[in-house]
């Protein structure tokens, strides 16, 4: 999608990062609308954190900033509503939005660079293995990673910033930071 490209949001009160895994369950016609939609293009939605109302009902007022979100998996949960699984992709800083007749939200998003293949420096090697340690103890997708993925300092970024004990405001300045250098160093003063 080129710059100022429209991207159906859905506010959450939680930050989707990017490589990070979401499960969502949806009931509102506004959601379902945006799932088919989804379906029939081919593309994602966005997920922007909530700062001022529901996930439910009236239209919240959703973050600047935000993830895409790609359909991994979908069915239907024992309650009868549409599940999704979603992976958190690009990242994006929505410039302006309005919201539609039935309530969805759309931004008019610029999207951000994508993050370079730069390697950790050494004052970060610590974040690695920590990392490491971590995924080791609790397992999962990520624990079978290949080791030059903890030589990536992007991806050792994200993935601490998801399963680190931040707080929500936390998480969103990490996705606000295009430097993935300055987002470990952030983590690094962040950390409990």
């Amino acid at each position: 999608m080129p710059t100022g490209a429209p991207l159906a949001l859905f506010p959450l009160h939680t930050v989707l990062l990017p490589g990070a895994s979401l499960g969502l369950r949806l009931f509102e016609r506004r959601y379902l609308d945006m799932v088919r939609d989804c379906g029939r293009n081919g593309h994602g939605f966005g997920v922007c954190m909530i700062l001022d109302g529901n996930e439910a009902g009236l239209p919240a007022t959703p973050a600047a900033f935000g993830t895409e979100a790609l359909i991994e998996d979908f069915g239907t949960g024992d309650d009868g509503l549409l599940t999704l699984q979603v992976r958190g992709a690009r990242r994006f800083h929505v410039n302006r939005t309005r919201v539609r007749d039935n309530g969805l939200i759309m931004g008019e998003v610029e999207w951000r660079e994508a993050d370079l293949d730069d390697s950790l420096r050494p004052e970060h090697a610590l974040l690695a293995t920590v990392l490491q340690h971590f995924l080791e103890k609790i397992g999962g997708e990520h624990s079978k990673v290949s080791n030059a993925r903890f030589d990536d300092a992007a991806w050792v970024g994200w993935r601490l910033a998801e399963f680190l004990p931040l707080d929500d405001a936390q998480r969103l300045s990490v996705l606000q930071e295009d430097d993935p250098h300055e987002r470990l160093e952030m983590l690094l003063r962040l950390m409990p």
